[in-house]
């Protein structure tokens, strides 16, 4: 007998649209894109998208849906990363969900004391460090925005204690074009060459255009800086709705997908078959007050709504998920990054960055980045959903307890509480007298213990002497190189 039901995994995902409201969203995209068009302030990308078809006046450029389709048709569906040792680390594909870090804050919080001041070069260095050591974190982004390197090469500066301080894939903010091409350059020299590194990628880029609908030189310069070398690249606007963009999710979707179309259609027609996510930032204005809210719920409504169209179409998504706008690790730091972490792993989005934002994502803090890994850890769990077997339905094992007994003796609960139970490593579960014996810690506390023990004793493979010594020698020329061409 054949039983197609004896085996079955149910786990738990959500999607919000139908086929038909798929469609929708696609006609409605294809028309704004060719009627309103974009601003496309590089002249060669004009030349490019003209040759290929599209209307252009001075700098406006307005795309038929045939390109976009083409385009769409040459993209590869998805890609796999690799760690900085050469080993398979993602599979950025289908609904496979990873974490990162947040990024590109001008303050951090300080790791040892807690003080919220501007970030330093070596607070970039600490957060990939810790990074590594956290299990649950995949990929790791330079961890704020060094206030105390030239603003025009910072890239060049962070990419270096980045690489050497944790061996996760790298996801990386170029700054120009040029600055692009020298982090790809150290890059090289750390996989052992540019064919090693395009073989088994552990970078990706992250150009992001401006919503609405804006693409400066500088831009499309870092685009085309990761297509030429058909490297992975995750370029997305910030389409917040209501200031960038429609105050309607959909039609923030709408936008945000003609961003994203536009990104990959530049870079498909630089360089058919690279790499590219169909990605974007959905973002909040809180009318209130005039920032971004990171802690919004309908941040990873439209996120989630965005993901499932480039899901439909068989793309990479990108997410953004663990932040919070608390300005401390409290409550509210908590149930905001846990409720968007469970939203966009049940969306199925692929790489989901910005754990550690607090503050509205002007600080970046090792603490929120600490507490978001035991959140992830939680939805992954959860995430696995349940497994239905002959032996997970347990009836031989209900039939030997029988009424009244009790299941702690037996083997089937010795050989699997391990991996059917979640085991915290920061929530407090001890009966009250011992957590007051043991100093009754509070949730920030035991986050800042953690966060000591990792910087005083986690160890990261280190690089050889020779590679770093290639990295300063290219980042002192590109230094120079970058003031001189930006400046």
């Amino acid at each position: 007998m054949i039983n197609t039901s004896s085996t079955e995994h149910g786990t738990n995902v959500f999607k919000m649209f139908t086929e038909d409201q798929i469609q929708e969203i696609f006609y409605a995209t294809f028309d704004v894109m060719r009627t309103v068009g974009f601003k496309i302030l590089h002249g060669d990308a004009r030349k490019m998208l003209k040759k290929a078809g599209a209307i252009v006046k001075d700098d406006s450029v307005k795309v038929p849906e045939h390109i976009v389709r083409e385009c769409l048709r040459q993209a590869p569906k998805g890609w796999t990363i690799f760690d900085r040792t050469g080993k398979r680390a993602m599979e950025v594909t289908g609904r496979k969900s990873y974490f990162g870090t947040s990024t590109a804050a001008p303050n951090t919080m300080d790791a040892y004391t807690g003080e919220v001041r501007e970030t330093l070069l070596d607070d970039i260095g600490n957060g990939a460090k810790i990074a590594d050591a956290l299990s649950n974190i995949d990929f790791v982004m330079p961890f704020g925005s060094s206030q105390d390197v030239p603003g025009d090469a910072c890239d060049i500066f962070e990419f270096p204690v980045v690489v050497s301080n944790t061996t996760k894939p790298i996801v990386f903010i170029g700054y120009s074009g040029r600055g692009v091409e020298l982090v790809y350059e150290m890059a090289a020299a750390v996989a052992g060459g540019l064919d090693s590194l395009q073989e088994r990628p552990f970078v990706m880029a992250y150009p992001e255009p401006i919503a609405p609908m804006v693409y400066p030189d500088h831009v499309i310069d870092r685009l085309f800086a990761a297509a030429d070398l058909k490297m992975p690249q995750i370029p997305g606007a910030s389409v917040m709705l209501g200031a960038t963009g429609p105050i309607t999710v959909a039609g923030a979707v709408v936008q945000a997908l003609s961003e994203s179309f536009m990104c990959l259609t530049l870079a498909q027609l630089r360089s058919p078959g690279c790499p590219v996510a169909l990605s974007t930032n959905m973002g909040i204005m809180d009318m209130s007050t005039g920032l971004s809210s990171f802690g919004e719920p309908t941040k990873s409504l439209a996120t989630c709504a965005h993901a499932q169209v480039a899901q439909y179409l068989g793309m990479p998504t990108w997410g953004l998920a663990g932040a919070t706008d608390s300005k401390v690790i409290d409550a509210q730091a908590g149930s905001e990054a846990a409720f968007h972490i469970m939203a966009q792993a049940m969306g199925g989005l692929n790489l989901i960055h910005d754990i550690g934002y607090t503050d509205s994502a002007m600080c970046c803090s090792p603490q929120q980045l600490v507490l978001g890994n035991e959140l992830v850890g939680m939805v992954k769990h959860f995430m696995k959903g349940i497994t239905i077997n002959r032996a997970t339905l347990s009836r031989e094992v209900i039939e030997a307890v029988g009424p009244g007994g009790q299941y702690l003796d037996q083997e089937q609960t010795m050989e699997n509480f391990c991996e059917q139970l979640w085991h915290s490593k920061l929530m407090d579960r001890k009966p009250r007298k011992k957590w007051e014996a043991a100093g009754s810690k509070d949730m920030a506390t035991r986050v800042g213990e953690k966060i000591f023990d990792i910087l005083e004793t986690h160890c990261p493979i280190p690089l050889d002497g020779k590679i770093m010594d290639e990295l300063m020698r290219i980042r002192k020329n590109g230094e120079k190189e970058l003031i001189k061409i930006i400046g």
